[in-house]
């Protein structure tokens, strides 16, 4: 080989290697505001009144509040059914519990839907955040692909290249094979 084959070469090299340069610094370039939001996640502010709604709809929704208030129920009833009636205060059939009973449910539906409704914002702002990891992985395997599309051109360029050079190598040697065998007869 001579020098000018090994400049070739080596400018090549150079190329395919710049190249692979290239498509890794598009890849971090382009993950990195993706890794950014991940990991940063705006912070979420939560207002007093939705704090309130949280903890009510968590207590609400909870064995807890309903075996209470299954023992309240049942107190209420068994004080208002067994003492004298001059000493009840809510006599049958229990008014002043309908009262109430409606008045809690009048006023837990709606603070429930309240943190319902933020829920469902921190799922959405959940999918948000599977489908930036989603795009990551797309991204990385797209700069994968590019990468192996890389190797094999440059796999096919040499294939291409050593073809040529072993079809010029048999075009000499049959020539001087036939130069041999024109010497000989």
């Amino acid at each position: 080989m001579d020098s000018n084959e090994i400049d070739k070469i080596l400018n090549r090299e150079k190329e395919h290697l710049s190249k692979l340069q290239k498509i890794v610094d598009d890849t971090i370039r382009e993950e990195q505001l993706i890794v950014n939001n991940l990991l940063n996640p705006p912070k979420e502010v939560l207002s007093r009144g939705q704090e309130i709604s949280d903890k009510v709809a968590l207590f609400g929704g909870s064995w807890k509040f309903i075996i209470l208030f299954a023992v309240i129920l049942t107190v209420w009833i068994i004080i208002n059914a067994t003492l004298p009636e001059k000493d009840r205060f809510d006599p049958y059939p229990f008014i002043l519990m309908n009262l109430i009973l409606s008045t809690i449910a009048a006023l837990q539906a709606p603070i429930i839907m309240m943190s319902q409704n933020r829920q469902e914002e921190k799922d959405r702002m959940r999918s948000e955040n599977d489908y930036l990891i989603n795009l990551k992985a797309e991204m990385e395997i797209r700069s994968l692909h590019q990468k192996i599309d890389l190797l094999l051109e440059d796999q096919i360029k040499t294939l291409f290249d050593t073809q040529a050079k072993q079809f010029t190598l048999l075009e000499e040697i049959n020539s001087k094979l036939e130069n041999h065998l024109k010497k000989q007869a």
